[in-house]
């Protein structure tokens, strides 16, 4: 019996150096899970808004406005969506041979720490952005332009 209260004695504190070294651990995994979780909920948003934007500023597009105004107006309407400071997004545009247009507007996540910001480099490992793309190729066709 004296063997057996030994080595409890001996155990005591065994459960907060184990609680001591798991809990970073678990911290890092949270902190994955929860940008991972982040990013897919960012870009399911993003895809609908995007596109959505891009048929109102490609298809309605007025007599002889460019390209990169339409551009700018896809900005904006995609600007107006999102304020948050881990989040940058920028959109393009590229004409084709056969008088169609592809938009592309692409979302770039920066990890975050449960939603504060990060810096670029953490321990001298670099975070670079996470990016999702999303295109939608459509014909800007102006009715009542005779060419």
């Amino acid at each position: 019996m004296q063997l057996g209260m030994r080595r409890l004695k001996e155990r005591k504190g065994q459960m907060t150096v184990e609680l001591a070294l798991a809990f970073p651990v678990f911290i890092v995994v949270a902190a994955i899970s929860v940008n991972v979780m982040m990013f897919f909920s960012e870009c399911a948003a993003f895809d609908r808004v995007a596109l959505d934007a891009i048929r109102i500023c490609a298809t309605g597009a007025s007599y002889g406005e460019s390209l990169g105004s339409a551009s700018c107006r896809l900005d904006d309407l995609i600007g107006n969506t999102w304020d948050k400071p881990y989040l940058h997004y920028e959109s393009r545009a590229e004409p084709d041979i056969l008088g169609h247009t592809r938009f592309t507007a692409t979302l770039e996540f920066y990890p975050t720490l449960f939603g504060l910001d990060l810096r670029p480099s953490l321990f001298g490992i670099s975070l670079p952005p996470i990016r999702h793309s999303v295109s939608l190729v459509v014909d800007t066709y102006k009715p009542g332009v005779l060419i």
